[in-house]
């Protein structure tokens, strides 16, 4: 085991299900009164039975016509998951980066990520027009493969090697930035994803720091 600070790790998360414990666009769902349908497509699209950008295609346009102040009152209700504060801060002590990749939404995680100290994030963006949701996203999706390319791209912008990166997820979209990562974690996760990961943990992200010294 390398000595505390001996390597820089890049750790990448995914947000839903992962850094938080909520799925963001069924708490906006809530709002729009169709969680119920978003949950299960949602479902499907983390069990890998469905295309993510479909999927999402499909629950988004379930929440046109919701006011934008639904992102403010989704942000009130996020929960985070247990240990992600203190392994952000085992990742900064050693003098590495953070980043979330998410395919939810900048709207709620801009503040979350601020908060948190995370170092990059990249995530979709809902279209608003005249103050509600148009039931689109604007620009690329942010799907298993950006994921992927997000990893990499931070990886060369910090000048960590790929063999100390830890990528972790719990849905078919992570498997991806998953296999590209030196050590893949599953967090809480669908079995498609812990059949694939090189470890797999539940409940409290501060049991991925004792991989942090594992990386070279």
């Amino acid at each position: 085991m390398t000595s505390s600070g001996a390597t820089r790790p890049l750790v990448v998360l995914d947000c839903d299900s992962t850094t938080i414990q909520d799925e963001v666009i069924e708490l906006i769902a809530e709002a729009a009164g169709t969680r119920e349908l978003v949950a299960e497509i949602t479902e499907r699209a983390m069990q890998g039975s469905l295309d993510f950008s479909a999927s999402l295609k499909e629950r988004v346009e379930t929440l046109a016509g919701t006011p934008d102040t639904v992102f403010a009152e989704t942000v009130e209700k996020v929960r985070l998951s247990t240990g992600i504060r203190e392994l952000v801060a085992a990742v900064h002590e050693r003098g590495g980066k953070v980043g979330v990749v998410s395919g939810g939404f900048h709207e709620v995680l801009d503040p979350l990520a601020e908060d948190l100290g995370i170092d990059f994030w990249r995530a979709n963006r809902l279209e608003v027009s005249a103050g509600t949701l148009t039931g689109q996203t604007l620009g690329p999706i942010v799907d298993a493969a950006a994921k992927a390319v997000a990893l990499r791209e931070w990886a060369a912008e910090t000048g960590i090697p790929l063999s100390a990166t830890i990528a972790i997820g719990d849905g078919a979209n992570d498997l991806k930035m998953m296999e590209v990562a030196a050590i893949s974690v599953a967090f809480n996760a669908k079995p498609i994803v812990r059949e694939q990961a090189d470890v797999s943990i539940e409940d409290d992200l501060a049991k991925v720091i004792p991989l942090l010294d594992t990386l070279n």
